[in-house]
């Protein structure tokens, strides 16, 4: 199951006195005010997002610690009050949900409650996190399109893609997997991972685009129409806010989060078919209203783009790749090569972290069948001269091994080794380290040696 939340944009007015000590807000000229002394509170202008990290300018300082979190403490303008206002509607939305679905009966609900509703949430969080068999588009698409949701409520709040990152990391997390998701399944290992990190670059993405589009002429490819849908596709919500206040030429609305949910049902079908599945999706949006002021048409403020911003989504890495492993003989299966898919944080040249996940189809030694093969770890680098295209580095973490999807016989283990990280343009790098890995449980000792491109989003590594 899978609750995605949108947030319309607010429309927004240029503050009396900004605070100087904080703040440098950059000049926004329009025809009406350009060379006069008009009192910026009399130019009403439908912005973009509330308050743009990129039309500030930080207090001096600020990048001496770039992965400094200003979500709990803004200092720069960003707007708190909107941020916390949507996290509100979030939570109070979802588990509303979970206490309307609470109340409904069980046929039709499909929760196993008897009044246990709260221990079922108490057995998937202790038996969490695993590695779930969600179909891809589910994993890989969905929740990724959830945590560019996530990401955008704090990104249209004036915070920068870092605290926006950090944001959506915390909502997945906390509200939807150990949260409203909790009730229903066992947090997922993967979603843990995907929703905040490419939830990062499809919300960075997402935020952007439509940006572009609603400060230049609107139209895709000289059209008004695919323009319009291409608008209401990157944020739903906030294009049918829009709609409805330009329709009366006031603010009717002015924030919104909307709620996708998409969940398989078993019925108890009629006569002799017995129990058949359906696929059901809801569709919620909600709103908070706006004070009705009128709107002003305004020429569309400028667009000012800074990039010093050290920590944006060129720090995610996605790899591609295959290794061979010399298994324990406890897996009683021929050693074989496996393909393999990574997703990391490259923090600076010197620190990553990474997301793996290997398979493969091992032969049994017995009896000749095929077996499939998985591993899966989280892991963090070290890399020595970090100033070079030619970086050796050492890399721990842990994870688990399974055999044909038995968590019955599955190995938890550590790992430690070393590998080279090569460099071959800002975009594109080759990785390639040979690790030991250690089971106490199962007491067995692997090697696994890999190899992979890694693919770095954005400008990538331009240092």
């Amino acid at each position: 199951m899978m609750l995605l939340t949108c947030c319309s944009v607010n429309l927004w007015a240029m503050p009396d006195t900004p605070d100087e000590s904080i703040i440098q807000p950059l000049p926004l000229l329009s025809a009406e005010n350009s060379g006069s002394d008009a009192a910026v509170d009399d130019i009403y202008v439908e912005r973009v997002t509330n308050s743009a990290w990129e039309e500030k300018v930080p207090i001096e300082g600020f990048y001496d610690d770039p992965f400094q979190v200003s979500i709990f403490s803004p200092q720069h303008g960003e707007d708190k009050e909107r941020l916390w206002s949507q996290t509100k509607s979030i939570f109070i939305y979802g588990f509303g949900v979970i206490g309307f679905i609470a109340m409904l009966p069980e046929d039709i609900s499909n929760w196993d409650k008897q009044g246990e509703l709260l221990q079922k949430w108490r057995d998937n969080v202790r038996e969490g996190p695993v590695w779930d068999r969600d179909v891809f588009w589910i994993n890989y698409i969905g929740h990724p399109y959830a945590g560019g949701i996530y990401y955008q409520v704090a990104r249209k709040s004036g915070y920068r893609q870092w605290d926006a990152f950090v944001y959506s990391a915390l909502m997945s997390t906390f509200y939807w997997e150990y949260g409203v998701e909790a009730f229903a399944e066992t947090p997922s290992i993967q979603d843990l991972v995907v929703t905040p990190v490419l939830g990062w670059a499809m919300g960075e993405w997402m935020h952007q685009t439509e940006r572009n589009l609603r400060l230049g002429d609107g139209k895709v490819w000289g059209s008004e129409g695919l323009g319009t849908l291409s608008l209401w596709l990157l944020d739903p919500v906030d294009s049918l806010g829009r709609g409805v206040n330009q329709m009366f030429n006031r603010e009717i609305f002015k924030a919104g989060t909307g709620f996708v949910n998409y969940r398989p049902q078993v019925i108890q079908a009629e006569g002799e078919a017995g129990m058949l599945q359906e696929n059901q999706w809801q569709v919620q949006m909600h709103f908070q209203f706006g004070d009705g002021k009128p709107l002003r048409s305004t020429p569309a403020p400028q667009y000012y783009q800074f990039n010093r911003d050290p920590i944006d989504y060129s720090m995610i890495g996605i790899g591609l790749g295959s290794g061979y492993a010399w298994l324990d003989d406890v897996w009683q299966v021929e050693d074989d090569p496996f393909a393999e898919f990574s997703l990391g944080l490259y923090f600076t040249n010197r620190y990553s972290a990474r997301l793996n996940y290997a398979r493969s189809h091992f032969q049994e030694i017995s009896t000749g069948e095929d077996l499939t093969y998985e591993n899966y770890s989280l892991s963090g680098q070290y890399y020595f001269r970090p100033e070079t295209d030619f970086r050796p580095y050492v890399t721990a973490g842990i994870g688990e091994m399974l055999r044909d999807q038995d968590r019955d016989l599955k190995s938890f283990y550590s790992h430690a080794g070393l590998g080279l990280h090569m460099k071959l343009n800002s975009n594109i790098a080759i990785q390639t380290d040979i690790a030991r890995y250690f089971s106490t449980r199962l007491d067995t000792q692997e090697d696994i040696f890999r190899f992979s491109l890694i693919y770095r989003l954005g400008k990538g590594n331009w240092r």
